[in-house]
């Protein structure tokens, strides 16, 4: 009798779990940015929700919620947000490295539900226009000439940013002054502002570069953008940063709820007003499947252990 009720339980929550898929979403969603407003995140993420707002038939509300290096947002959902697809977050490269650099309260790969790969960062290291520095070469000769004091900003501990600043400094033996800050908006301020004396970050620099206010001195990707700067690897240190993001939620988002997402977020990925977007700030298309997104995470994970320790950032 015991099996019968168990197996008749069982029958009935699928039930009710298949219902539940086929009326969501009946109220809005909220997708977390975990990065400040006005940036290069914030901007893609608004005009993706936008489109899928269309595609789902509810709206899909941004919320700011920025600290931790990108995971405050994600992490608070993972502890807090019921499982039912209503909120859900991006989810940084962050997630695969920090915890190897401190104690987290957070798995990666057991904490959240991989739903859609969406873009990728285009990264450079900008200075103000009226800088001493006119090139790469003479922000590292500085940089030499001065251990420790050529101050540069970026996003937070152990982001891709900071990553990339570290093992540059190490292949040019040079030592700069690390100045984290909660996301773009901050540390431009504090350039323009003349507290740190340059900033590395995705392209949220993109109208001050045009405007002429900052200089892109290089970018640290595989192959040039549109501003034709050099990448750091062709001037001569061997270091290459892609940072690929998505959408993730809870653990345990019922997988009928993960293909509704799924699917809306997909087809706001593949509109030509999304694309527009991403070539406006130079960032790559990185769409992938559920299944491959969860594939790569695991993976990631792997590899990052490897960056981590690289750089000498391991967790002792």
């Amino acid at each position: 009798m015991k099996s019968m009720a168990g197996w008749l339980g069982a029958v009935l929550l699928a039930a009710a779990s298949g219902a539940f898929a086929q009326s969501f979403p009946v109220k809005p969603i909220t997708l977390i940015c975990p990065w400040p407003a006005g940036g290069t995140t914030d901007l893609h993420l608004r005009k993706i929700a936008e489109l899928a707002s269309k595609r789902l038939g509810q709206t899909v509300i941004v919320e700011n919620k920025p600290g931790a290096s990108g995971m405050n947002g994600p992490a608070t959902m993972a502890k807090t947000a019921r499982p039912d697809g209503y909120t859900i977050s991006q989810l940084t490269i962050s997630a695969f490295r920090m915890p190897y650099m401190q104690k987290v309260d957070w798995d990666p790969l057991e904490d959240f539900t991989y739903i859609v790969g969406l873009a990728g960062y285009t990264f450079g290291i900008v200075v103000r226009s009226d800088s001493q520095f006119k090139t790469f070469q003479d922000l590292i000769a500085y940089a030499r000439a001065n251990p420790g004091r050529l101050s540069y900003g970026t996003p937070g501990t152990g982001t891709s940013l900071h990553l990339a600043m570290e093992e540059i400094g190490a292949k040019a033996n040079v030592q700069f002054l690390h100045v984290p800050f909660k996301g773009y908006a901050e540390g431009a301020t504090a350039l323009l502002g003349g507290h740190i004396m340059a900033h590395v970050d995705s392209t949220g620099w993109a109208k001050q570069v045009d405007a002429g206010a900052m200089r892109l001195l290089a970018t640290l990707g595989d192959k040039r953008t549109r501003w034709n700067a050099p990448t750091v690897s062709e001037l001569g240190v061997d270091t290459v940063s892609a940072s690929p993001y998505g959408l993730v939620g809870p653990k345990g988002v019922p997988p009928q709820v993960v293909k509704v997402l799924h699917d809306a977020f997909k087809s706001a990925s593949d509109d030509p007003e999304n694309l527009k977007i991403l070539q406006t700030l130079d960032m790559s298309h990185w769409y992938r499947s559920s299944d491959d997104y969860r594939k790569w995470a695991a993976q990631q994970f792997i590899v990052e252990k490897a960056t981590i320790e690289r750089v000498g950032l391991l967790l002792k």
